[in-house]
Formats: C-alpha cells, structure tokens, sequence
C-alpha cells in the first residue's frame, strides 16, 4: 500500500508531506483549492505523460516522491530483482521534471525509464476517474479481472503453455516441409562423416600414446646401442663404474676404525652403490626388451597419417576428432526428429488436442463467471443511480485460438443509453465509468490485487441517499485495501476512516494549496462545512456529528 506521498512545486502545491491510512480516507475541499491535484501528482509519480506546466510558478522542478509498502506483494519484489533494482527495503518511486520539461525517473535510488514506472505501479496504484487512466478499459485488464475472480489463472496459465507447445510444433512442422531437400542434403553428409570418423576410430588420448611410441620405434638402434654403451662404462668387470665404487667402498670402511667422521662420506658411498646397481638392473631389462620392429613402425606410421588426414579434412586438431564425431551424431539425431514428418504431424495434432481440450474447459469456466460477475454488479449498479443499467461480460470469439483461449473478454453496459449492450468505454460518461468501477471493485474487491485504489470524483451527478450508498461500499472496500476517494459530498465523506481537507492560500509567494490532516473536531468542522457552506450553524454541526456517527456504523 501507499505509505507516503511526498510533493515539491507541483501546480499549485508548494511542499507536501502526506501519510495515508490504512482503511478508506476522503478528500474534499472547496472547489478549485487543488482536490485533483494530490490525483494529478500520484499519476505523474506513477509514469502519466506529463507537461512542463505542472512545474509550480517561479519553481525550478517538480518534483513527486511515492513509497510503498510491499509486504504480500511478491510479485512486486521480483519485478526489481528482475530488473536489477535493489528489492530489500519497501518500493521508493520518484520523477522530476523541470521547467523545461525534461522528466527524469527512479526507482528505489536508481534511474529508470517511464516504462519501468507504469510496469511497476500497475501492480500497487489503480486510479479511478475522469481525468486519469482507467485499467477497466483494456482488455487484457478486463481478462484478468475475469479470470482472477474466477480462480482461473492457473488454468489460463497451463492454457498459454499448450498454446505455446502446439505453435512450437506447428513451426517445426513448417520447417520441415519447406527445408526437407536441404536437411536431406545435410544427413547425408553427416551420415558420411559419422561413417568415416567411426571406421578410423580414434580415441582422444590416443594422439599422444602414438607419437611417443613412434619415436621409441624409430629410434629403436640407437636407443639399443646407447643402453649397451651405458652398461659397458658402469658393469665392465674391471674398468667399470660398478667396480670402482666397491673399491671405494671397502677401502672408506677400513678407515672407519681410525676416524669414525668418514661415516657419512661411507654411507653415501653405499647408497651410491645401490643406486648403481638398481639402474644397471633396468639398463639391462630395457635393453632385453626393446627390439627393432620394422612392421610396428610401419603400422603406426600408418595410423597417425591416416588421422592427420582426416584431422586435416574436417579443419580440427587430431584430439579434437572424437568430439567432432558425438556433434556430428547429435545433429544427426536432430535431423531424424525433424524429418520425421509422421511424427512430426503426430506432435502437432497432439498439442492442438490438449490446447483444444483446455481452451474448452476455460471458456466454459469463464461463461459461469462472467454470468455471475454480471448479475452481481448490475445489482450494485442500481445502488448508484444507475437504475435500469446492465452489467454484462462478452466472450468474443477469437480465430484460431490464443495463448489466453478461445474468446477475448469484454465489459459491456446496457441500459444507460440505448438497450443495446455496447462496450464499456464506449457508453459510460466520466461519472458514470467511476461509479461502475467502483460496482465492480466492490464485486471483485477479494480477487482484485492492486492494493491501493484512488476514486476522483465518483460521486459526480448524484446526491442524498446514494451518495450514502457510495460512502458505504467505498467503506466496504476500505476493509480489503486502502482506498483514497476525492469528493465533495458529505455523505460519502462521513463514511470514511480518515480525512484530509486542502485549502488554497494566497500570500506573497501566490497561490498554493495546502492540505490538513483532520482530526474528530476538524471532520464535524469540515462536513458541517459541506453541508452548510459559508454559514455554519449548530444545528449544521450537530448534522455532521450524526451523519460521522452513522457513516462509522458497520
């Protein structure tokens, strides 16, 4: 809900810090002290298209500032996520626009556009009125106004899903007709490819397995007859390394007895001797291993020119074969799908049946609700001095279906002017619209979730006892979301929870208007005032107190 209202040389405001209530709360004043100019501001903060003359005179900017309450408003929270806005602490909207007539928007500290703003105040503010933006004209506000108050989002949800998969399907299809000598071409190639990189069978570890055993089989001589060479100079019985050392060894040992310091000279010594005689050991078995093998060599020479050719064929790198094969399969698989007419016209036929099946379902719910939906506000609307008005819901056909179903949603009015039935906005006048909006918040008040509504002037053209009947369902409202209504009748300003009064002020600055937060004593002055005009009398009072009493009864 809106829970501050900040306002900065606007119009005729100079400087405006508003709290609203929870509940239902009025606005009233004299005519021309700037009533509609609080509207006026909250739409501007909320993305209206604006002019430069709303920049109050001798101000530099205006500037509008609108903070919300977003607690049960999850859907809120994830719009500024989604949008990289900071969603932690409550909802700040604000917009400036200076003399010139350059606007500027933000949201929660950070810039946005005016499309940001009338996405995000969509789900927090709806005004009602003459002179505002009314959401009960669009169509898609009326289907989910509909659908809403009939439970029906889920369904209408896994509708759009159906529709989406059959249209999927059917473009699939499509596809598949006007490309089948193209895709016919590309299997074949692959087919190709798949059969060439099978038959060569190469492995990915298997490059750097080949090119070392090539080298150990080219090199096979001289790796032999440098082994040999290695174990002559350290094995020779008499002149090798390996006798030299024992000699060394023993002769250190027997000086050990004389000084025992050459101790550690004598064990590295020994170690020595070890060692030499393990790399001797595998000197000698690698020599008794390793063997000329021409035909080996002629068979691995074989296969890496085998791979380095097709390696160069496909413009990849030889360990890069194997992945270019489980691709080439994959796209394989991609083509038999999609060139699969018959299953392809099985999967279209499919997806159509289940759209069909649900778009059926739906539109039946949506005749039951519409049905009821129309009763109930054509009996609210004859509350309203909007005797002999008809309240109706259409279900307009649609060709070939939507991802919202069969029929498009469309509110009509009979009986206001003419017996015909004929769209909303095309028959109601501005009084009239706001008093049918106000029919069907009260309908649909538990299913509506916009959290805060604003009625400007909803009791244009009537009086007496329905102007009572009006401060009571606006009341009745009041219990399920905040409610803010601009009047200048008593009757429907004696109903509300709070109130506020403006007032026009002339001093040396100009014109402004201010605004006062009324207490007990400042409603039975204010009401006494609408009633009585510029003479307030006790009895005029004592009128006011009774009608405050009754207004608060439930």
């Amino acid at each position: 809900m809106l829970t501050r209202l900040t306002i900065r040389d606007f119009v005729l405001v100079d400087r405006l810090d508003l709290a609203p209530a929870r509940g239902f709360g009025t606005l009233t004043g004299e005519t021309g002290a700037g009533k509609s100019i609080l509207v006026d501001a909250l739409a501007f903060v909320l993305g209206e298209r604006a002019e430069a003359g709303l920049v109050r005179a001798g101000g530099e900017r205006a500037e509008v500032t609108a903070e919300f309450d977003l607690a049960a408003l999850a859907t809120v929270t994830d719009w500024l996520r989604a949008n990289d806005f900071d969603a932690d602490e409550g909802l700040l909207l604000r917009r400036v626009m200076d003399a010139g007539g350059r606007s500027r928007a933000y949201i929660n500290g950070s810039p946005a556009t005016l499309q940001q703003l009338r996405e995000v105040a969509e789900a927090l503010v709806d005004i009602h009125g003459q002179h505002a933006h009314q959401s009960l004209l669009r169509a898609d506000a009326q289907r989910a106004l509909l659908d809403t108050h009939g439970d029906l989002d889920a369904l209408r949800g896994e509708l759009g899903e159906a529709w989406r998969a059959w249209r999927a399907a059917e473009s699939a299809r499509a596809v598949a007709g006007e490309n089948a000598e193209a895709l016919a071409a590309e299997r074949e190639r692959l087919d190709w490819q798949v059969s060439e990189l099978e038959r060569l069978g190469f492995a990915g570890d298997e490059w750097s397995a080949l090119n070392a055993e090539h080298r150990r089989l080219a090199h096979a001589t001289s790796l032999i007859e440098g082994v040999r060479a290695a174990l002559d100079l350290v094995a020779d019985d008499e002149s090798g390394s390996a006798s030299r050392l024992d000699l060394a060894v023993e002769r250190v040992d027997a000086l050990l007895d004389v000084d025992p310091a050459l101790a550690e000279a004598a064990e590295l010594l020994r170690s020595a001797q070890v060692n030499l005689s393990e790399s001797t050991s595998i000197l000698r078995r690698y020599a008794d291993r390793v063997d000329i093998d021409p035909q080996r060599l002629d068979e691995v020479e074989r296969r890496i020119e085998a791979t380095l050719d097709c390696a160069r064929k496909y413009r990849v790198t030889p360990e890069g074969l194997p992945a270019l094969l489980e691709v080439a399969k994959k796209r394989l698989a991609e083509i038999g799908e999609t060139t699969d007419l018959a299953a392809l016209d099985a999967r279209v036929a499919a997806t159509r049946t289940r759209y069909a099946t649900l778009a059926q379902r739906l539109s039946e719910s949506r005749a039951t609700v519409a049905a009821a939906l129309g009763t109930e506000v054509s009996r609210v609307m004859q509350q309203l001095a909007l005797a002999g008005g008809r309240f109706e819901v259409a279900l307009l056909p649609v060709s070939g279906g939507s991802a919202n179903g069969d029929e498009q949603v469309e509110f009509r009015i009979a009986g206001l002017s003419g017996g015909e039935a004929r769209s909303l906005a095309k028959v109601a006048s501005g009084g009239e619209l706001s008093r049918i909006s106000l029919a069907i918040q009260v309908v649909t008040s538990q299913a509506a979730r916009v959290p805060t509504l604003v009625f400007d002037e909803v009791d244009v053209g009537i009086g007496g006892g329905v102007a009572e009947v009006v401060g009571r369902l606006l009341r009745a409202l009041g219990r399920e979301r905040q409610v803010l209504c601009v009047t200048h009748l008593p009757q429907v300003a004696a109903c509300a929870d709070w109130q506020w009064r403006v007032l026009k002020e002339n001093d040396a600055s100009g014109v402004r208007s201010r605004l006062l937060t009324l207490d007990a004593l400042g409603r039975v002055e204010e009401i006494a005032r609408m009633l009585g005009g510029v003479e307030i009398t006790a009895i005029t009072r004592q009128h006011a107190e009774e009608m405050l009493t009754t207004g608060a009864m439930d």
